[in-house]
């Protein structure tokens, strides 16, 4: 039996997350379960989507938002914890949109990511599934990845064996309109304590702002939050 705080809206918005968490449901099926008007029920609905605690369907049905994910992760998964210290120092510094990948198979998993507060941005929502075909972050993780899923990968992707091994070489991979038409990027591998790849740190923007060769001004800021990073595993 849920308690009751004495918070009126916080008891209702609570009920609406618990009676949203048994299944999905639309608005009829929503009041139904919580008992609430269908206006208040709504406007707390529309509330939690808007703070991401909620996400609809293309059916209209309400289901438990990914941030409710994002923010259990920040007590469970030490390395989305550590992005929560290092990622907004690395935004301050370049400016630009700033991204933690996952490998997964043959894709990379956006794990935690932050935007700049204006101005032109490439924007990757947390728990987007990028190829690893295109792109700095996908440069890095194919870098380290077993030699199965390179073969498998390399002959797709929009650069070679011979890049890799230079990715490898030098510490960090750069792109530019690989991924996206317009966008440039730069990323560096994260280590676990074994020193083996887990992740990789990205930042990422316009090409018009951050050059061709965007690792000649940001390489360093990159290696340097990597480490930050690993050092907080």
């Amino acid at each position: 039996m849920r308690q009751n705080s004495g918070i009126g809206v916080l008891d209702k918005a609570v009920g609406v997350l618990h009676a949203v968490a048994e299944s999905p449901c639309a608005l009829a099926e929503l009041c139904e379960r919580t008992g609430l008007p269908r206006a208040t029920a709504h406007r707390l609905a529309a509330g939690l989507e808007t703070h991401r605690l909620l996400a609809r369907d293309s059916d209209g049905r309400w289901s438990p938002g990914p941030a409710l994910v994002e923010l259990s992760a920040h007590v469970s998964d030490p390395l989305i914890a550590a992005a929560a210290t290092v990622l907004p120092r690395l935004r301050e510094i370049t400016g630009e949109s700033v991204q933690l990948y996952r490998p997964e198979g043959a894709a990379r998993v956006c794990v935690a990511a932050l935007e700049p507060a204006s101005g032109l941005r490439d924007t990757v929502p947390v728990g987007a599934h990028l190829p690893m075909t295109a792109g700095s972050g996908a440069k890095v993780l194919l870098a380290h990845a077993d030699a199965r899923l390179q073969a498998a990968i390399l002959p797709e992707a929009k650069f070679t064996e011979k890049t890799l091994a230079e990715v490898r070489r030098r510490g960090w991979a750069q792109s530019a309109a690989e991924r996206e038409s317009g966008v440039a990027s730069v990323a560096a591998p994260v280590r676990d304590r074994s020193g083996t790849v887990i992740a990789a740190v990205s930042v990422s923007g316009p090409i018009d702002r951050m050059g061709r060769r965007p690792g000649e001004r940001w390489a360093a800021d990159l290696l340097a939050a990597a480490d930050a990073l690993a050092r907080r595993l």
